[in-house]
């Protein structure tokens, strides 16, 4: 039997059967998490906020919330959350 795989550094769509589009097993990256202002500690994956509008823009810096408990506290006092 004759192999003829050959890798090519070149060839994007090389992914040995793995479709196109798969979810990353490893989780996102820092760059897509967020710190949640107003519950310190929660981390927040940024696209998933966005899709359900947990999210603030503040003095020209977006705010990634946690749940949607937060909005109101966040809303209430956002200089104070900003700044934490």
């Amino acid at each position: 039997m004759t192999d003829n795989h050959h890798h090519t550094p070149s060839a994007p769509d090389h992914h040995h059967g793995a479709p196109t589009g798969t979810r990353n097993l490893l989780g996102p990256a820092a760059t897509d998490l967020a710190e949640c202002p107003v519950m310190k500690g929660s981390l927040v994956v940024k696209a998933d906020a966005e899709a359900a509008g947990l999210y603030r823009d503040y003095e020209g810096t977006r705010y990634y919330l946690c749940c949607a408990g937060c909005g109101p506290k966040f809303d209430a006092d956002p200089a104070r959350y900003a700044t934490a």
